[in-house]
């Protein structure tokens, strides 16, 4: 399994990383984009199978980045890690596509719970 992790912040994408190995889930390789375009390009060379995005990052927003996933007929597993926390967030977020939303801060056990149903 490969896992894009989509963050403009490095230690945030570091974070990403650490948590995902402290949940149950293993052998899975990870890579990342700092930026949106950079996460487009990445996608189509490295065809990931889970795309885990924040929402807020210059340049293009992580909702920008899966509508133009979806666009152009990608259906890769995709997820927000993101402070967003309205309703309104949440609801566009699964409008356009996204399989899950985790809010931060979060813990493994917030990950897992969040991943479960896409990795099971």
């Amino acid at each position: 399994m490969k896992i894009l992790i989509v963050d403009d912040s490095k230690a945030m994408r570091m974070i990403v990383c650490r948590t995902l190995k402290q949940t149950d889930f293993s052998g899975f390789t990870v890579i990342e984009a700092e930026n949106g375009m950079d996460a487009l390009n990445k996608i189509a060379t490295e065809s990931p199978d889970l795309v885990l995005s924040d929402w807020n990052m210059p340049e293009m927003k992580g909702i920008d980045l899966l509508k133009r996933v979806r666009d152009s007929g990608n259906n890769v597993r995709f997820g927000f890690i993101t402070s967003e926390s309205s309703l309104e967030t949440k609801k566009l977020a699964h409008e356009s596509g996204a399989d899950f939303l985790v809010t931060k801060p979060f813990t493994p056990g917030s990950m897992q719970a969040a991943l479960d149903p896409i990795l099971a």
